[in-house]
């Protein structure tokens, strides 16, 4: 049973709240809270779903699954505005595009004399179950975004103009020490922010929904990672 430790882990999720907080709105002392999360007691079945109410989760979630898969390698979950930006993508559709989609992105970037380009990337949806299942075929589309400065004409890519919008957002050191569990852990804690926090994805066409940025700091490798948010 998780109950103790994903306590814990929604109370972090959730801004902080403290054990105090949280107790006052179940109507129990800090000390009954203190106690879910140590295991020494558990609560009733009325306070149990009134915990699910207040962290939008189930009781399959709260008591059986580990919902806590954020250790170290991850920074807390943070809100951005971004600001507008203009941008050009290449989108790759093979059995492994991501590696080619950002380093074509990126030759374009050396190619158009663009110092230190902020390269981005995320996976390219629109692709058939024939495509996806008898081929293993998989899409990546690289972007680099445009310098305010620099004139959206003869770029021998077409440019995409984005409006501002809210992500979460959070960084995962040295992902792709194990790519296909760090990477997609840290979505899934994404997603879990904004359900726990009332949020809801961005549904909305003209919006890159998530992406990822990829950068080295001191000798060590990050990704961010965002999601469009409202």
């Amino acid at each position: 049973m998780y109950f103790g430790k994903n306590l814990q882990f929604l109370r972090k999720l959730h801004n902080g709240i403290t054990q105090e907080a949280l107790a006052e709105k179940l109507n129990v002392s800090r000390q009954t809270v203190s106690k879910w999360e140590t295991e020494s007691a558990l609560p009733e079945m009325e306070k149990a779903l009134e915990l699910c109410r207040f962290f939008s989760c189930s009781l399959d979630q709260l008591f059986l699954e580990d919902m806590d898969f954020g250790d170290d390698i991850y920074s807390p979950v943070r809100l951005e505005t971004l600001p507008a930006f203009s941008f050009v993508s290449y989108t790759v559709i093979s059995p492994d595009p991501e590696t080619d989609a950002l380093f074509r992105i990126q030759k374009w970037a050396e190619e158009h004399k663009i110092p230190d380009p902020t390269i981005i990337g995320w996976d390219f949806p629109h692709l058939s179950q024939a495509q996806i299942n008898v081929y293993h075929l998989h899409g990546y589309t690289g972007a680099c975004i445009l310098p305010q400065t620099m004139p959206a004409t003869d770029l021998s890519l077409p440019v995409s103009h984005q409006e501002s919008y809210l992500y979460a957002a959070l960084t995962i050191e040295e992902p792709f020490l194990a790519p296909f569990t760090r990477i997609p852990n840290g979505y899934k804690l994404l997603i879990s922010y904004l359900q726990v926090n009332g949020l809801s994805l961005l549904q909305d066409s003209n919006a890159v929904t998530c992406f990822e940025k990829e950068y080295q700091d001191h000798g060590k490798r990050y990704m961010d990672i965002y999601i469009a948010t409202k």
